[in-house]
């Protein structure tokens, strides 16, 4: 059992989320699964890697993998924590400070992406660290809160979206890398279906 779960006691493990993973296909475990394994991915894929890979952009108004893991540290400051803690002590009656999806171009000036990974990890870890802390119960997972473009939202749904994030911006990693050698493949890229990909951005 991966060491963030074993944490949960036995009663929340078997008890808390039945009927959430019912009727929303939401369930704390396997997010947190996800969750916790993020970090050692990036890691994985990018610690060493030449610049080419990591700095390297798809043109104009786009992201590299380095921007792509300060977005993702932005996340964790200001996002995913801060917003589950307004929808538990004010829930609707407080919006959502709204998100700088674009603070990484300044917060990661002058750092190397070795940083940014520990960085992300480090803060990775207090997040999900303060998320079990909480002892969040049933009834928790329909609390409400109010986003600033998307309205109402509940808490599960943010937990989720936190999880399916990160896949967002594995998915957009994965397209940024590939892009550096679209002309090297030569006709494989008929067959390539990442460098015919153009969503899943920011």
């Amino acid at each position: 059992m991966e060491p963030a779960l074993s944490r949960l006691s036995p009663k929340r493990r078997d008890m808390h989320l039945p009927m959430m993973e019912i009727l929303t296909g939401f369930s704390l475990a396997e997010a947190l699964a996800l969750l916790i394994r993020t970090p050692a991915t990036l890691s994985a894929l990018l610690r060493g890697l030449p610049d080419m890979w990591v700095r390297r952009n798809e043109g104009r108004d786009t992201w590299s993998a380095f921007d792509i893991v300060g977005h993702l540290i932005a996340g964790e400051r200001t996002d995913w924590i801060p917003r589950l803690r307004i929808i538990l002590e004010k829930g609707e009656a407080r919006q959502f400070d709204p998100f700088d999806r674009l603070a990484q171009f300044e917060e990661s000036q002058g750092k190397s992406l070795d940083q940014l990974l520990d960085d992300f990890a480090r803060l990775r870890r207090e997040n999900l660290a303060a998320l079990q802390t909480l002892n969040l119960q049933h009834e928790d997972w329909t609390r409400r809160g109010k986003h600033p473009s998307l309205g109402v939202v509940t808490l599960s749904e943010l937990v989720a979206t936190w999880a399916v994030h990160d896949l967002t911006h594995i998915h957009q990693l994965s397209r940024v890398m590939a892009h550096q050698y679209r002309n090297a493949v030569g006709p494989w890229s008929a067959y390539l279906g990442v460098l015919q990909c153009a969503g899943h951005s920011a």
